[in-house]
């Protein structure tokens, strides 16, 4: 991978970020700190980054609320850092947008790795979309939605959704393959890669988005089903 790239680290205590800068530079990044939230999203306005670790608990402004203010306007991956260990905060940081989190205290070169894993996603969309015919995108017509699988859009009944990149994937995989049931670790292999190293876990945050944009009774799903013990299932 070219590593000439800008991490934007988010992070008040001096010797995480520390830790941080050091390894990611090591590695070939370019680093820019931030200790406040309340400066994220103007620091992210002036300047251009390829992925933010975002800490949690910050002073200004918390990471859930930063994470909530940049997520749909910011294209990029937002991996969360977090002393937060419980599986409830994991979920709303997802729940929210973020890519990918990892919890303190954590090996420095799991971090690099995690960083390098969600870049190479995030290339692979780009690449696709690079490779996109805007005057005749390819599309798929299903249940109300009109999926622009090159122009990375997303229609319900006419409406545009929107959808950051995960979640696209996600949803455009399904449906380019409906009536077939994917377990968690499939779509993990299929979506995110088989070098990412999150749990499956970050699946079902995806889908439950995802069923909050498409459905029309999120909690009872018709066209995202839950197949009890086997996996996932977009109807067609």
């Amino acid at each position: 991978m070219d590593n000439n790239r800008t991490i934007l680290i988010v992070e008040d205590d001096d010797d995480i970020s520390m830790v941080e800068e050091a390894y990611l530079q090591a590695a070939g990044f370019s680093t820019v700190l931030v200790k406040d939230g309340g400066q994220v999203a103007r620091v992210l306005a002036e300047g251009s980054f390829d992925l933010i670790l975002l800490d949690l608990m910050l002073p200004g402004k918390s990471g859930y609320d930063v994470c909530r203010e940049i997520r749909d306007s910011v294209d990029i991956p937002i991996l969360m850092v977090t002393a937060r260990t419980e599986p409830v905060d994991k979920i709303r940081g997802l729940g929210l947008g973020a890519d990918d989190y990892i919890a303190k205290p954590f090996d420095p070169a799991e971090l690099v790795a995690r960083v390098n894993a969600n870049l190479r996603q995030h290339d692979r969309v780009l690449a696709a979309l690079g490779k996109a015919q805007p005057s005749a995108p390819d599309e798929i017509r299903i249940h109300g939605l009109r999926i622009l699988v090159n122009s990375w859009k997303v229609c319900k009944d006419g409406r545009e959704i929107r959808f950051p990149n995960r979640e696209f994937e996600l949803l455009k995989f399904l449906a380019q393959n409906p009536d077939i049931v994917f377990s968690k670790d499939q779509l993990m292999e299929k979506v995110w890669g088989y070098d990412y190293a999150g749990d499956a876990a970050t699946i079902m945050v995806h889908i439950n988005r995802i069923r909050d944009k498409i459905e029309d009774d999120p909690k009872n799903p018709k066209i995202l089903e839950t197949v009890w013990g086997a996996g996932y299932r977009f109807n067609g």
